[in-house]
């Protein structure tokens, strides 16, 4: 009896560089290993979508588009290109509006891609609709997803195999069209048995004619176990990816699913051992120069009470890295429970993962439930769908005080659709102002990436990687961390002298310098409200590591209390930095792109 074919997707270039590496992976230092890639046999990758498109432009200087067109030109024209996206957000970390969906698709469509992954954070079925007819008219697959997880320990109420027939079955019933069907665990919390109930559950629904699959993550040290209970429960499809960029946050190596796969009726995409050994080393060979933090090759058994996807876990830990303050991170997943609880059970995965860790790092740092980070608050008040359970009560009315936005049921699509700067119309004349073509890639590259699209675009983005310290001796444009680049070097800084953090300014010619002692990381800062300034004026405090993105005033401007007034770039998220007196701008001391830490002064208002 043959045995039964499994087709494995290749996740290397995509997911396996955002779980390791942020996503920060220059196109030409992997391009040997996607032709290795294809020399061993496999026909199905990842190859793009996701945060693999905003971190080539914000972080690499590349154009996600050239990368996915001379991937299509490596791989030929009958592999199969998946990318993926994240139902209303695509590949942005905001609601799109429906034309910006449907330029997604067919941009998407345009540049290699054969099937596009699909999934709501919320399993909020209304918010795939749309974009799956979008999708399909376009000419591509559509791979509906339901999103899983384990809940953390003593929580109740949804991710259940009873939750995920509910939403199986209103995707069916709602005619959403696809082609295929993945159950995606981005934490890799999921257990084995719930995994195999939940696939046998599936089949029986959809039949046998539907293409089923599961994704997970190693994070939590049970992928083998719940890819080995989905084969057996009747899963066609999995996903693995190669070394050195498989395992520990990624996923399982294609090796060590193999040798899994033993003595078991499973033909795991007629791959052969000995050719993805050799396109391994080849990979290894490419990565060689790139610095891998240690936690992304480990297991967690911290993770199951987060739960913190393998995708986004390194990302943080790199910025609480940069910024000193990775001693944090056990209690930030340790405080990602509640957080979790309190937010009515949406699937720990972009953009909903990086809500609950802002929030978590916030109740970390300031005091439980002191700040709503602005994604969570936004969320819990509706505006991204239905959550799987009602949110807390108390939790909804302190989003509604702190962000000053009312719950909402109306459909997020309409909301994006009212919205300015989600316009095709408002972006094609700003590129038009900035003397960039508006090509439609270019629209769209505007609109997914902001003012940092806008920075590519004009050949003015940061090249911002990681390498080995002796990758960089001779390069100028490498950086080791997010933050270490000193371009352009005026602004504010916080450096180390005898184990104590001071603030320094830093500023051409003969200004005067400003140094300040920092508060230490182990106590909670002390700016989460304004402090009086010399009794010149009052503070207005960074309330979390990151770093500055946007100055919306100059010195001298007047603004009312509330208004905002800077924007922070922190844990994917936009963070909104507010007045917090009426007054005026007396001093601003920080610049654009520089690094911030929780309770530096921001400005001054007089």
């Amino acid at each position: 009896m043959a045995k039964k074919y499994i087709d494995v997707m290749d996740t290397t270039f995509r997911d396996g560089f955002q779980s390791v590496f942020g996503g920060r992976v220059l196109m030409n230092d992997f391009f040997p290993a996607v032709e290795a890639a294809k020399d061993a046999g496999i026909t199905h990758f990842e190859f793009g979508g996701g945060a693999r498109f905003q971190s080539l432009f914000f972080y690499l200087q590349e154009n996600a588009f050239e990368m996915m067109d001379k991937f299509r030109e490596i791989v030929g024209p009958d592999a199969n290109l998946q990318t993926l996206a994240r139902g209303i957000n695509t590949v942005m970390l905001d609601t799109g509006s429906r034309e910006l969906i449907d330029l997604h698709a067919k941009m998407f469509a345009k540049h290699g891609t054969t099937t596009i992954r699909n999934f709501d954070a919320l399993n909020d079925v209304q918010n795939l609709e749309y974009s799956a007819e979008c999708i399909k008219k376009y000419g591509l697959n559509h791979e509906v997803v339901v999103t899983l997880m384990d809940l953390p320990p003593g929580c109740t109420g949804a991710h259940d195999v009873a939750f995920y027939e509910k939403t199986l079955r209103q995707i069916l019933d709602s005619g959403v069209p696809h082609d295929s069907l993945c159950f995606k665990d981005a934490s890799g919390t999921a257990s084995p048995q719930k995994v195999y109930e939940t696939i046998q559950m599936a089949r029986k629904l959809v039949g046998n004619d539907t293409h089923i699959r599961l994704h997970t993550h190693e994070t939590a040290g049970v992928s083998v176990s719940c890819y080995l209970a989905a084969l057996e429960a009747g899963a066609d499809g999995i996903d693995l990816a190669a070394s050195p960029v498989s395992g520990g946050t990624s996923q399982p190596d294609i090796l060590t699913m193999l040798h899994a796969v033993k003595g078991k009726n499973y033909d795991l995409g007629g791959l052969d051992i000995e050719k993805v050994l050799k396109y391994e080393e080849v990979l290894t060979d490419c990565l060689k120069d790139y610095f891998i933090p240690p936690e992304a090759t480990q297991v967690s058994p911290l993770i199951p009470f987060s739960p913190m996807p393998g995708g986004a876990l390194t990302a943080n830990t790199q910025m609480m890295r940069d910024n000193g303050t990775l001693n944090k991170f056990p209690e930030v997943i340790k405080a990602m429970r509640e957080v979790v609880e309190k937010g009515g059970y949406g699937t720990s995965v972009t953009p909903v993962s990086q809500f609950y860790w802002q929030q978590a790092y916030a109740n970390v740092m300031f005091g439980p439930w002191k700040q709503i980070a602005p994604g969570y608050g936004k969320m819990v008040l509706g505006y991204f769908g239905k959550t799987p359970v009602a949110p807390d009560e108390e939790i909804v009315a302190l989003a509604a005080e702190k962000l000053k936005m009312e719950p909402t049921k109306e459909n997020p699509l309409d909301i994006a659709d009212r919205d300015e700067k989600k316009k095709i119309s408002v972006w094609k004349q700003r590129l038009e102002l900035e003397g960039i073509e508006a090509s439609e890639e270019n629209i769209f590259i505007a609109a997914a990436c902001d003012e940092k699209g806008i920075a590519f675009l004009k050949g003015e983005s940061p090249l911002n990687i990681r390498k080995n310290d002796s990758t960089c001796e001779n390069d100028k444009e490498c950086n080791l961390g997010e933050n270490n680049s000193m371009s352009n070097a005026n602004g504010n800084y916080t450096v180390v002298v005898d184990g104590q953090k001071f603030n320094v300014s830093i500023a051409e010619g003969n200004a005067d310098i400003q140094v300040t002692p920092v508060a230490s990381s182990n106590e909670a800062p002390a700016a989460t409200a304004p402090v009086a300034s010399n009794g010149e004026g009052v503070e207005v405090p960074a309330v979390v590591n990151g770093a500055v993105w946007k100055i919306l005033v100059k010195v001298g401007d007047k603004v009312e209390k509330d208004q905002q007034i800077m924007i922070l770039e922190a844990m994917k998220m936009e963070i909104d930095i507010n007045a917090p007196e009426s007054g005026t701008i007396k001093e601003i001391l920080v610049t654009p792109n520089a690094a911030v830490e929780e309770g530096q002064t921001l400005a001054i208002i007089g």
